[in-house]
């Protein structure tokens, strides 16, 4: 079974416990951490976005195709009131099982690349098209100062730090050439169909960091509708690989509902 369909049924399962819960007494733990001034919220959503590189560089000269493909998230927040009368400011701390993803087509010009052809690497710097699909599945923890603006938005702002555990990077260049070493180097064409794979799956980060900021609205009781944007700070590939020769960093938002305890 895929990832995909795994957080699908997870998301399910956790949908129906939601539908369970809200159909049932709050446990006397639960009350019992109120007055402590502690609040529990189960979330499930998307994430839309890619991992971009900025600036734009200038190998790339047209993007001609985005699909942010299905990225689902779950998990839970515990967000600690500060000021147990008013409960106007808080700390959130949040864990977050969640897929990252993106499908591409650009047409790049001298741009790094290491191919497989009939079993052999060429690498040095591609002028053509090139498809891409980047995929990771991530642990992510924010820790999330929150603002509560009345009884139904408040805001929330912070770091997060991301443990990836499966990680993909590949695709496959066609209608181009590909210069052996650097850009005056050995031409090797494709055309009429011909293509070439990569794979730099193993050349990602197995961690990442960044920021996140984002708003929630109660849209009832015991339900909440969220957006957050999380920008990542680090690249995604390892300081080692110098065949990308740009940064790219992980920029997404994700929108769910939430549950309230």
């Amino acid at each position: 079974m895929n990832n995909k369909k795994y957080l699908l049924i997870v998301a399910i399962i956790l949908a129906n416990a939601i539908v369970v819960c809200a159909q049932t007494d709050r446990p006397t733990s639960i009350y019992k951490s109120i007055l402590l001034g502690l609040e529990y919220e189960l979330n499930a959503g998307v994430n839309i976005g890619g991992a971009a590189p900025l600036p734009l560089p200038a190998e790339i000269r047209s993007i001609d195709s985005y699909s942010p493909n299905l990225n689902l998230y779950i998990g839970g927040t515990v967000t600690k009131w500060l000021d147990m009368d008013k409960k106007k400011w808080g700390v959130g701390v949040a864990l977050r099982f969640e897929t990252k993803g993106m499908e591409t087509k650009a047409m790049v010009k001298n741009y790094g690349m290491e191919i497989i052809k009939a079993d052999t690497k060429l690498s040095g710097r591609w002028t053509g098209r090139v498809q891409t699909k980047y995929q990771s599945q991530q642990l992510t923890i924010p820790v999330t100062a929150i603002y509560k603006i009345n009884s139904r938005w408040k805001v929330n702002a912070g770091p997060y730090v991301a443990v990836v555990f499966s990680k993909d990077f590949n695709g496959y260049v066609y209608d181009g050439y590909l210069r052996e070493g650097d850009p005056t180097g050995l031409k090797w064409p494709f055309s009429d169909g011909a293509r070439a794979t990569y794979d730099f799956g193993d050349e990602l980060q197995s961690f990442q960091w960044g920021f996140q900021g984002g708003v929630s609205w109660r849209a009832f009781k015991r339900f909440s509708v969220n957006a957050n944007l999380a920008w990542g700070c680090n690249d995604i590939f390892k300081k080692t690989f110098k065949t990308v020769s740009f940064n790219m960093y992980p920029i997404y938002l994700n929108m769910g509902f939430g549950y309230i305890f």
